[in-house]
């Protein structure tokens, strides 16, 4: 029975094949001054937010908020934002965000999905947008379930790969991905949790290439140097469907899950 498989271990498996490596909060913090501004007006933030239930009364943990791209865009809507991120300067970034927004009612708190969560506020919503990639998928989904009393929004990258399925299957290339939704799915399950499922979508990073010669240097960016039959492959899916190819293929999708945490 499903039921009865670790959902959690195999996730774990999962990760350790994807090679994924943890950036560190240094690491973030040197990348928080260019994201400060860039992430606040997207189509995945409007579309992200527009899903989402919620009321003036309703306070928001916005889980690994980075400079705010969620969590400000609610908190006009709503009674307070709070903020959690083990970068302070994303944090940083995120309050200079919310002051040059004239808002007061955001605030941070320091901490990663490792660290106790005892002193981390319970609200009424708790989000997680594109942070959800974490070492331990069993404790992300038990620390937001005791943390939210209303909802939880997370979105998890479908198919676990930034860079092109369709190239990489073209090319040969090793899988790589990380574990995507449906372990959450099953894992939620197990839980007696029953999540509603939307996606959104957004062009792949191959996308607006106005010529193969363009193309290929996309594609060079994503994969590394290509050799020769790697070009041959990449030109011979080009001139099958050309507009296609310059949309850059398959969209990049996030799978959008909401659900009901268990009563507290």
């Amino acid at each position: 029975m499903i039921k009865a498989i670790d959902f959690g271990q195999l996730y774990r498996e999962h990760l350790a094949r994807s090679g994924r490596v943890f950036k560190s909060a240094s690491e973030w913090d040197s990348k928080a001054v260019e994201m400060r501004t860039k992430v606040l007006d997207s189509s995945y933030r409007t579309e992200f937010v527009s899903r989402m239930q919620y009321t003036a009364d309703d306070s928001v943990l916005d889980i690994g908020c980075g400079p705010g791209t969620i969590g400000l865009a609610l908190a006009p809507k709503v009674k307070q934002v709070y903020g959690l991120d083990y970068s302070q300067g994303m944090l940083n970034a995120m309050l200079q965000n919310a002051a040059e927004l004239q808002l007061d009612n955001v605030h941070p708190i320091l901490a990663s999905w490792d660290d106790d969560w005892n002193a981390v506020p319970v609200c009424d919503i708790a989000v997680v947008s594109r942070a959800s990639i974490v070492a331990d998928m069993a404790d992300a989904l038990d620390k937001l379930n005791r943390h939210a009393r209303k909802k939880v929004y997370m979105t998890q990258l479908v198919g676990g790969r930034f860079i092109s399925r369709e190239i990489a299957e073209l090319l040969g290339r090793e899988d790589r991905s990380f574990p995507d939704h449906m372990y959450i799915m099953n894992m939620l399950y197990q839980r007696n949790i029953y999540p509603t499922l939307d996606y959104l979508e957004s062009a792949s990073r191959l996308a607006g290439s106005s010529s193969l010669e363009e193309l290929m240097d996309k594609v060079r960016w994503s994969f590394g140097e290509l050799t020769v039959d790697d070009a041959a492959k990449v030109t011979a899916w080009y001139q099958r469907d050309p507009e296609y190819a310059q949309q850059g293929g398959e969209p990049m999708r996030w799978a959008f899950m909401s659900w009901t945490p268990p009563a507290h």
